[in-house]
């Protein structure tokens, strides 16, 4: 299957296209302004009622006769733009794949060559977010503004956190002698061919930092580690750092050995300039870097709460091997062992994160509606990610049974090489829905070789579902069509047959914001839908109950911006706790309960609303593999940017073999 590299399939198309684009956008513009000038958000409202001079009322009734002139002057120029543009949208193709063209940061070849070494199989980190990026007038709606600005921060701060190296923690306890390993934040970048493990004693904190080496964009083979060390992970595991805590007086340690060696790390040097682009400093509150934000990774500043403590172990550290290129902060997640105590019969870690897990391989965005938002994104995202598909639909009455304002939303980011794609619209769509070419996703990607050169590819789709309350039978029927269009794609595009497979599938995963819950009265019919025996929730009991440790993905919009939430550090020590939850999160509808969320203490059902998924099957793949969850975690790392919390999974491709 070819692939698309630009929406029209000659340039002449694609020159017209600009034109009628050129004369509707003044008109689109002003109109955007002039609306979102009466919608304000609640920091703007806050903002105002400090303002004795009404000084934004002002400027209000002297700018709306002005975009009101000039947008009744726009609008013939509009007219024939759009005359020209809809009839174009039938040639249109209904994505945009972006290939990274600087060849000195591409490492998607080099990654097919890892698993072809490899013995024990391989890991793949996937992730999903609605980030909201719709016209700014729309977006005030959900409580978010200022779009352009918004899509550069959240394509920044998820390359920042995603490109941390991965480290695993070694626990050595006298009362505990079995090792847990858990992917943690960087406290130390490896260099190549050096595994090196730093003893250390830490505090139980919900963040730390530390000056590593490793600049974050595309992960080349300079940062993975040496794979022949004792304990070693599963193979294929990049960019990990082993941290051995020992046990003693119970992992603490003095405060004056904790400020002698953070004395040291500090005066190694001064951290060098984050990356082009990066010293940016926002107009808006979304993301205003605030004491102790670790949204941003290139933060050279942090709240006392944030500071690791660290104990160097046996001998010197030699400062020449550590260059302090970036100031690296970090989520740390609750061990383990005290997790499992909790839930014993979980197999697999979880936790709320304040970043994106390291080493992210796939990315999959919803709501990414306005294009020049799509843009910004894109170009933070290929800092990090060498493939994208992204301005995914249809417009106009192309395709579609209704006449579509803006496209699906969908954006997809990959470390590996994309094979196939495929675009399908739901012909269903209902209200302000309807005006979105909503629908799937469906992509297949190259994750590595076996040595006898059979391909070995992954299966990613990523949806988005009716969103307005009580459209239940609708939603239902979209799944219904997705489920059938998976099937059609796995069969369009497989090149194996059972008695001579060309391919080995290892894994195929459904992720995006589905609008319903699993512990809503309402979304009863969802709940119980053929596609949960097909795909497994790794939050989910069955219908109608979620796990205790999962929680709800949609944030109350009026409490975007308190200072209890407003960054990502914050927010992941609300949601910590069941009363910060029932503050900040919408909790699933019930008939005994009203509509007001914010500040009610009343026994909720559920952690709160979780409509934003991740799901995999085993069926399809092949026979001798085995895929399990393990690691599960919800983002904070995009707080004041997003009403939806982003969630990651991290899937283990056992082969079972030395070879695949």
């Amino acid at each position: 299957m070819v692939l698309y590299t630009s929406p029209f399939p000659n340039s002449f198309l694609s020159v017209l296209h600009s034109f009628s684009w050129g004369l509707i956008f003044p008109c689109y513009w002003l109109a955007d302004r002039l609306v979102g000038s009466f919608v304000p958000t609640t920091y703007e409202k806050r903002q105002r009622a400090d303002d004795p001079c009404y000084f934004h009322a002002l400027c209000i009734i002297i700018t709306t006769p002005i975009y009101l002139a000039l947008l009744v002057a726009s609008l013939p120029f509009a007219l024939i733009g759009f005359l020209l543009w809809s009839p174009l949208q039938s040639a249109r193709r209904p994505y945009i794949y972006s290939r990274l063209k600087d060849k000195n940061h591409s490492n998607g070849a080099t990654l097919l060559t890892e698993w072809k070494a490899a013995g024990s199989g391989k890991s793949f980190c996937f992730g999903s977010a609605n980030v909201c990026l719709l016209p700014d007038s729309l977006a005030r709606f959900n409580n978010v503004f200022n779009t352009q600005a918004r899509a550069k921060e959240i394509g920044r701060r998820i390359r920042n956190g995603a490109s941390r190296p991965q480290i695993k923690i070694y626990i050595d306890s006298p009362t505990n002698t079995s090792i847990s390993a858990a992917s943690f934040s960087s406290l130390v970048s490896p260099q190549a061919g050096d595994n090196r493990t730093v003893n250390a004693g830490i505090k139980r904190t919900t963040s730390m930092e530390y000056k590593g080496d490793n600049c974050g964009s595309n992960n080349g083979e300079e940062n993975r580690e040496d794979k022949g060390g004792s304990g070693e992970p599963h193979e294929g595991e990049e960019n990990t750092c082993i941290v051995r805590i020992n046990g003693e007086e119970n992992g603490h340690m003095s405060d004056t050995e904790v400020d002698n060696v953070n004395s040291q790390a500090r005066a190694s040097g001064p951290a060098e300039p984050p990356l082009e682009g990066d010293a940016e400093v926002s107009k808006t509150p979304n993301h205003k870097q605030k004491e102790g934000d670790s949204g941003s990774l290139d933060s050279c500043s942090a709240s006392r709460e944030s500071l690791v403590k660290v104990r160097v172990g046996d001998g010197t550290v030699d400062q020449s091997t550590v260059n302090n290129k970036l100031l690296y902060k970090a989520s740390i997640m609750k061990k383990t062992s005290v997790r499992k105590k909790k839930h014993t019969d979980e197999t697999f870690d979880h936790e709320i994160s304040a970043f994106f897990p390291a080493n992210l391989d796939f990315l999959c965005l919803q709501e990414v509606f306005d294009k020049r938002a799509a843009e910004k994104l894109k170009e933070q995202l290929h800092h990090y990610f060498e493939y994208i598909v992204y301005d995914v639909g249809v417009y106009s009455c192309h395709g579609c049974c209704s006449f579509k304002f803006v496209n699906s939303g969908l954006l997809f980011a990959s470390r590996y090489p994309v094979m196939d794609a495929a675009y399908h619209c739901y012909p269903n769509g209902r209200g302000m829905d309807s005006l979105a070419s909503k629908g799937a996703l469906f992509l297949k990607v190259q994750v590595g070789s076996t040595p006898q050169d059979q391909r070995i590819v992954g299966y990613i789709s990523c949806t988005h579902l009716q969103a307005i309350a009580g459209d239940t039978t609708v939603r239902c029927e979209q799944l219904d069509m997705l489920q059938d269009w998976l099937s059609e794609f796995r069969k369009s595009t497989s090149s194996s047959s059972t008695a001579n497979p060309e391919e080995l599938v290892a894994f195929d995963v459904l992720c995006g914001d589905l609008n319903f819950d699993n512990c809503s009265s309402e979304d009863k019919l969802e709940q119980q839908h053929s596609l949960f025996t097909h795909y497994k929730d790794p939050c989910r009991v069955g219908p109608g109950e979620d796990k205790p440790w999962a929680i709800g993905t949609l944030l109350d919009p009026e409490g975007l911006y308190d200072e209890e939430v407003c960054t990502p550090d914050n927010l992941q020590k609300v949601l910590e706790s069941e009363e910060g939850r029932k503050g900040y999160l919408v909790y699933p509808t019930s008939k005994n309960h009203g509509s007001s969320q914010k500040g009610r203490k009343a026994s909720l059902k559920g952690n709160g609303r979780r409509i934003d998924y991740m799901l995999y099957t085993e069926e399809g793949l092949y026979l001798e593999w085995k895929v399990e969850v393990e690691e599960f975690s919800f983002i904070t790392q995009l707080a004041g940017l997003t009403d939806h919390l982003p969630v990651a999974m991290r899937l283990m491709v056992s082969t079972g073999e030395d070879d695949p």
